[in-house]
């Protein structure tokens, strides 16, 4: 990759909601490089390369290109730039690979849909790009749609553009107040704390207080914001080939006007006019009642309106000619009477407004080169609390990543931020190489000299020409000398290569060097010899680097920073991301404690956290099929083809079941009709049987008006009693539901009570035998898969402080719960307590334990012996039960369990010890405890809670009414619903159970559009156990109840697919009468 200067290079993405025209746009772009014809720019679509992309018309994976590019500088002379892009997929269920791609890029092209405007994903692409502190440039695409659709006057076109540039700003507005409160907070955090340490320090408080004089900095919004009279707004249309900035405009006008550029250009948008008497530029203050139109109606929007008129609406050769004789443009005459309207308009606009080099313009203009955008881009991944828009290197590699250093010296750093998996035929080294001319007379030319020595022919015999392109004696070698020597196609292990796709930081990567692969896990704190570090440090060897261009790659020896790139060599060491380091270009040295000073991890993520707050931006794997073979042998292909899927695509994700299931779970019904292709066509190569989806489901219980008697007479609802084998040990637990204040708030806050866990654990010697809590959840096959991730309220620090607030507020038995909340489940961080109310002795409180890891206690409570020993095994129980629930063995959310009483007879217990039993003991006191919490459940009133979709639908007037009918159909509502202003579009919000939501494409014929994002989940108000029993009921039902009960045929169903007991009538009617058909 060589460029005139790293100065020249640009790295952007391009990101918008699904169809607004990112694909589109960047065919334009490589028409402009001459990778594809121009007349099939926007037809072709060039980088979706797969062929179901193709079919569906939408990208579903990110794919880059290396563009190069020829712009005049200030001084008239040619100045050489390399703009490397990547194209995203605008569909929510991918929006895994807009994440991967924004982490690597400096800027982004953001494509809005001019009349459909701000969507679901414009808003989550906007997020992603503020988060990632990448300079966004606005696309307002599909330009021609106000024209030709809606047939809006420029007038009208003018203010629906201001009010679209409003709604973009308003969400940019949005993200920075955001941003500066949660600054403000950990500002005030930060402030804190250094007064504690100072008043430890100092005697006196007031000397502590005297010396923080430091203030919180508000930051400017003044450049947050898009504005055409800024150069960061496009209007385009991409399918015509044409885009402008005002600045395009003013330089035409400047001359014409007698104004200066700047100035014209300063009020070229908005509310200014030109008098016609003064010929001066006044405001709208100073109209005086004349309608007057705008300068961008009147110099901009009349002459596109001009153009369209004349080719399109009302073609007239005529008026053609004249515009292209004033615009001075070169068509010829034939093109002008040509009946083909949009070959004409791409024409004319292709030269008058030529969308590649206002795009290429502005990106040079707007973004910043890689060593200017890393100087703010990499101290924020390096330190995500920073404040500051950017600080001082700290030491050598700091410094060379915040400059993009690309010197031999510099430290080498590259970032991988997924992996990629291509056929190995379509890898360069593997294609035939066609031979050029050169090439061929080079043969023949070495094959007649050795003729003519062997037979001593003269020099001047006379040959042909075809004679000397093609010698008798010269043939072609076989196909197999350009193919490898291991014919592995057939082999399926070897059918596809999986590649990292990353971008270089510093220094210059070369192939056949060593450098280290730091894995997410590297903590950068213990160094490179502590044993935790040692399997998330290894070493490996670039095989290969390639320069990406959409479907293909082209091979070479070396890349220098600020570029993006292919490598291969990780395949496995590198599951799905890593930093590439070594301390220069020759690679490392043979000890790893010399080359530690350029180790840095720019994947590292707080497990708990940080992975929480990036996939808030993206669709949670909620889909979920389980697989097998058609063919049992072929079982291993599949299990290594799940493996490979796996790798390459970062949103997917899959497992094993205790069941023996092998399990594939997605974003949605789309991706999931990929994964599948996929596995059958590329990575496993069988025939595969996908069961149907397995929707998850959350069990609670309510408290309802008309409920059974209590399980336990004379004791409060809920409340069991169990023993265990021998009446050792005999446990009450009372079930209660959760107010739904204390319900909220734990659930919003469970990444930050697993931060409290997770941080438990680490410091606690007797549980850190794992090496992660996470890796030990996956192992025991409770890994929490399904669950919505919701942005904590509060932070670790005020995690009790707060839900004591809360409980006060909710009063009764609720107030001082807090120091008795023994655990959360299920899997220790859930919607369900387990708290400890027993009168005597000190209570089992996790607050206190967590309180005294922290403090270095690690010897632990000191238990009452006999009875506490117990107190694991009775949280184990609750664990099981509210990770199995009574219902149809679904996780438990919104219940509390009070433990009553523990009472153990101590001789019998002796005895059991003496005999060696103790196992059976505590075997059966989980087993007790998991009893009693799920028939506690079981005594209130018990419900089902769906998993639930926001289901954002666009639809035209026509269709809305179907729409109305599929939603309501498959049980689910309406809760907004919104007419695009100047359009016949409505956006439907409504929410849809995941259960009912598959198919929703076919059921609407097309016509409407669902955007399905998961959004947690809600109760189905109906008892699985109601039948009719009152008068009223039994005669308006009768004594079958024909109608269905919902609830209950779906806890059914999952009880069937767990191979659980169905309580299902062979016979339903037995007296109804019956006629077989013959």
């Amino acid at each position: 990759m060589e460029s005139p200067d790293s100065a020249n290079i640009r790295i952007i993405t391009t990101l918008g909601h699904v169809d607004h025209g990112k694909t589109t746009l960047m065919d334009t772009l490589l028409a402009a490089n001459n990778i594809i014809s121009a007349r099939m720019a926007g037809k072709m679509r060039y980088l979706d390369s797969r062929e179901d992309e193709q079919e569906r018309g939408i990208t579903m994976e990110s794919s880059a290109v290396s563009l190069k590019f020829q712009v005049l500088g200030r001084e008239k002379s040619p100045m050489t730039y390399i703009v490397n892009m990547i194209d995203t997929p605008g569909h929510v269920d991918f929006s895994s690979e807009v994440s991967t791609a924004s982490r690597l890029c400096d800027g982004a092209l953001v494509l809005v849909d001019v009349v459909e405007g701000v969507c679901t994903q414009t808003i989550a692409v906007l997020r992603q790009a503020w988060q990632d502190r990448l300079r966004p440039i606005l696309v307002i695409n599909k330009f021609d749609r106000l024209i030709t659709e809606l047939r809006l006057a420029p007038v009208e076109a003018h203010h629906h553009l201001t009010r679209l540039i409003e709604q973009v700003n308003a969400v940019m507005g949005s993200l920075f107040a955001s941003e500066r409160m949660e600054d403000d907070l950990r500002w005030r955090e930060e402030r804190e704390r250094r007064l504690a340490e100072k008043k430890e320090q100092l005697a006196d408080e007031a000397d502590a207080t005297l010396n923080e004089t430091d203030e919180f900095q508000e930051k400017d919004d003044e450049d947050l914001y898009f504005a055409p009279e800024r150069g960061n707004v496009i209007f385009a249309s991409a399918i015509d080939g044409w885009g402008f900035r005002i600045g395009k405009f003013a330089q035409l006008y400047s001359s014409k006007l007698g104004m200066k550029e700047a100035n014209l250009r300063r009020v070229l948008w908005g509310d200014y006019f030109l008098d016609p008497k003064s010929k001066r530029v006044i405001s709208y203050k100073h109209l005086r009642g004349r309608p007057l139109k705008s300068l961008f109606v009147q110099f901009v929007l009349e002459n596109i309106w001009a153009v369209y008129d004349a080719v399109v609406l009302n073609p007239n050769q005529e008026k053609v000619a004249k515009i292209v004789t004033a615009l001075n443009l070169k068509i010829l005459p034939r093109d002008i009477k040509s009946k083909d309207t949009r070959n004409l308009l791409f024409l004319v606009f292709s030269q008058w407004l030529p969308l590649s080099t206002c795009v290429t313009q502005t990106v040079i203009d707007v973004v910043p080169a890689p060593s200017i955008a890393q100087r703010t881009r990499i101290p924020k991944i390096l330190y995500p609390d920073l404040y500051e828009a950017t600080i001082e290197p700290r030491n050598k590699l700091e410094e060379d990543l915040f400059s993009s250093n690309s010197a031999p010296h510099a430290c080498v750093t590259a970032y991988v931020s997924k992996m990629f998996a291509v056929s190995c035929k379509d890898l360069p080294e593997n294609k035939k190489k066609p031979i050029t001319a050169e090439e061929m007379r080079a043969k023949a030319r070495e094959v007649r000299e050795a003729r003519a020595a062997a037979e001593g022919v003269t020099k001047n015999e006379e040959r042909t020409v075809q004679q000397l392109l093609t010698p008798p004696s010269y043939t072609p070698p076989p196909s197999s000398d350009y193919e490898p020597a291991k014919e592995d196609y057939a082999d399926d292990a070897k059918a596809e290569v999986v590649l990292g796709f990353a971008r270089l930081y510093s220094g210059t990567l070369r192939t056949g060097t060593t450098v280290y692969a730091l894995l997410p896990k590297y903590n950068a704190v213990l160094g490179p010899a502590h044993p935790a570090n040692m399997k998330h440090l290894v070493t490996v060897i670039v095989e290969g680097l390639y320069i990406m261009m959409g479907r293909e790659l082209v091979p070479v020896d070396f890349v220098r920073a600020g570029n993006i790139f292919a490598v291969k060599g990780l395949e496995g060491k590198v599951w799905r991301n890593a930093t590439l380091c070594s301390p220069g270009e020759n690679g490392i040295s043979d000890s790893p404690t010399e080359d530690c000073s350029c180790l840095i991890n720019l994947g590292s993520v707080n497990r708990a956290v940080s992975v929480a707050r990036l996939r808030v931006l993206e669709a949670s794997p909620i889909v979920r099929v389980a697989l097998e073979p058609v063919k049992s042998a072929d079982m291993p292909k599949l299990v290594n083809g799940l493996k490979l899927l796996s790798q390459a695509d970062p949103c997917v994700e899959t497992f094993q079941q205790q069941t023996g299931e092998h399990v594939i779970m997605t974003a949605g019904e789309l991706h999931l009709e990929r994964c599948l292709k996929d596995l059958r066509e590329r990575f496993a190569r069988v025939e595969i049987q996908a069961s149907k989806p397995i929707v998850p489901f959350r069990e609670t219980a309510i408290k309802a008006p008309d409920m059974a008697p209590t399980k336990t007479p004379n004791a409060p609802r809920g409340t069991i009693h169990g023993s265990s084998s021998s009446n050792i040990v005999r446990i009450t637990i009372r079930a209660v539901p959760l107010p739904q204040a204390i319900s909220d708030f734990v659930l919003k806050n469970v990444s930050t009570l697993k931060k409290l866990l997770y941080e438990r654990r680490a410091k606690d010697p007797v549980e850190t035998q794992d090496e992660g809590w996470e890796e030990g959840q996956k192992a025991d096959g409770h890994e929490d898969h399904g669950d919505v991730v919701r942005k904590p309220s509060v932070g670790p620090e005020q995690f009790w402080n707060a839900l004591q607030e809360v409980c006060k507020k909710t009063g009764g038995e609720w107030t001082d719960v807090t120091e008795r909340v023994w655990a959360f489940g299920p899997q220790q961080a859930g919607g369900s307590l387990l708290i400890d109310n027993r009168q005597s002795g000190t209570h089992s409180s996790l607050k206190r334990r967590l309180e005294r890891i922290k403090a270095g206690d690690s010897e632990g409570e000191v238990m009452e012996k006999g009875v506490r020993n117990f107190d694991v095994h009775i949280e184990t129980g609750f664990q099981l039960a509210t990770f199995q629930g009574p219902l149809c063995a679904e996780p438990v959310e919104g219940m509390a369990y009070f433990v009553e009483s523990v009472e153990v007879d101590q001789g019998s217990l002796e005895k059991e010890i003496e005999q060696n039993r103790m196992a059976q003991v505590t075997g059966s006191v989980i087993s007790v405890a998991r009893d009693a919490c799920r028939n506690g459940l079981l005594d209130w009133s018990p419900r089902l809670m769906l998993a639930m979709y926001m289901c954002d639908i666009q639809a035209s007037s026509d269709v809305l009414g179907k729409v109305y009918a599929v939603v309501s159909k498959r049980r689910g509502r309406i809760i907004a619903e919104e007419m695009k202003e100047g359009t016949a579009f409505f956006t439907v919000t409504a929410l849809l159970p995941v259960v009912e939501s598959f198919d929703i494409r076919k059921r609407t014929s097309g016509a409407a559009s669902p955007q399905l994002i998961f959004r947690g989940y809600e109760i189905l108000d109906q008892d699985p156990f109601w039948v009719p029993t009152t008068e009223e009921e039994l005669e308006d039902l009768g004594e079958k109840a024909d109608r269905s009960n919902i609830a209950k045929g779906y806890m059914d169903a999952v009880r069937g697919r767990k191979g659980l007991f169905v309580d299902r009538k062979i016979v339903e009617y037995a007296e109804k009468q019956r006629t077989l058909k013959r």
